[in-house]
């Protein structure tokens, strides 16, 4: 049996073990080998964790490397190169208001000389009023296209600030996906469970997690393949069964959480039968072989964060009553009670399948 992590931020012993992780390979502890391993340690990418588990005890930082990039692609440069862009916008939009200060300031010079020449006693009245309005004409025209011009390349500038904005949201929100569910990934559900207390009050809402009874077994049987197809079919199970606005992730292999707000326990616990009984009555066949990959069920455990003082005590609560869940039968939805225990200690290593 498995069950997902604690939440990064919240769990120091995770990094611990990546980093004897990464010693125990011979890897340089840098940022971009640390990622590649916390990737494949919360196991929501299992061909990542194969692949690197394949490397051995020795991999090289070229070997490192080229897993990196056959599984992250080029994402980061993308996100890199966006905020570039938006980076060249904000200090052209900056030149284009220093140059219409600069504008303002130079009409505003000139409406000080004209005021003096109107003041002056040393011009008769008419060569007054003439070069008076010759100059305020000639500045107040200037000054209006300068004006029009800058405001059009403020338009255009904003535009195109607005493309960049967007290109960096779909760029998060690509790196805060699951590629194979459409669901939330691990990283992004860290981000949401920690923002829960952001407030600083115990807020309505509570925490759901479910993990696929002996998917392993599925695995093993019929292939890879196969359990990912069965992987994509449950996230669609969990989403279509929870209100729109409640957040739904992926959190590791065959792992999944639903944050919910404005439910009381028993709502809660009504969903989490919902969603396993939806699983429980759905066929896994094979429509050309025939073969039956099923019964595929679902054990769940939950926990209110009224009930917790911070993320990581409600992750654990709610991971306890998961572990229950599994321990007494499976296919089953238990809420955290008092008393409840979690005997066992999960490695890394768990996740070598």
């Amino acid at each position: 049996m498995t069950t997902a992590q604690p939440p990064k931020i919240q769990t120091p012993d995770v990094s611990a073990q990546i980093a004897f992780a990464m010693r125990s390979m011979g890897v340089a502890p840098i940022p971009r080998n640390y990622e590649l391993f916390y990737e494949a340690y919360i196991g929501s990418n299992p061909a990542l964790t194969r692949d690197l588990v394949s490397l051995g005890s020795r991999a090289t930082q070229d070997e490192i490397d080229q897993l990196r990039e056959q599984h992250f692609g080029n994402q980061q440069e993308k996100i890199e190169s966006a905020h570039g862009k938006l980076i060249g916008e904000l200090e052209a939009l900056l030149r284009l208001l220093r140059q219409e200060q600069s504008s303002l300031e130079s009409y505003n010079r000139l409406l000080g000389e004209t005021y003096s020449r109107i003041s002056s006693k040393n011009s008769n009245s008419t060569d007054i009023l003439r070069n008076a309005i010759a100059v305020l004409s000639e500045a107040t025209g200037n000054t209006m296209a300068h004006g029009e011009q800058t405001v059009e390349q403020m338009s255009q500038r904003s535009q195109e600030m607005d493309e960049v904005r967007r290109e960096l949201d779909e760029y998060k929100r690509i790196a805060n996906t699951d590629s194979l569910t459409r669901l939330s990934n691990r990283r992004a559900f860290d981000e949401k469970l920690a923002s829960v207390y952001a407030s600083g009050e115990r807020p309505l809402a509570a925490l759901l997690l479910a993990d696929i009874d002996h998917f392993k077994k599925v695995n093993d049987l019929y292939g890879h393949p196969v359990g990912d197809k069965i992987l994509a079919t449950v996230a669609t199970i969990i989403r279509s069964n929870v209100r729109k606005e409640s957040f739904v992730a992926r959190t590791g292999g065959e792992e999944f959480a639903v944050i919910i707000e404005g439910y009381t326990a028993e709502e809660v616990h009504q969903m989490g039968e919902k969603i396993r009984l939806a699983l429980e009555s759905t066929p896994f066949k094979n429509s050309k072989t025939g073969v039956n990959y099923g019964p595929i069920t679902l054990s769940l455990g939950y926990s209110m964060a009224a009930e917790s003082e911070d993320a990581g005590e409600l992750y654990s609560k709610a991971d306890t009553a998961l572990y229950c869940a599994k321990n007494n039968g499976r296919n089953r939805t238990f809420g955290f009670e008092d008393g409840m225990k979690k005997d066992f200690t999960k490695s890394w290593l768990l996740y070598k399948r």
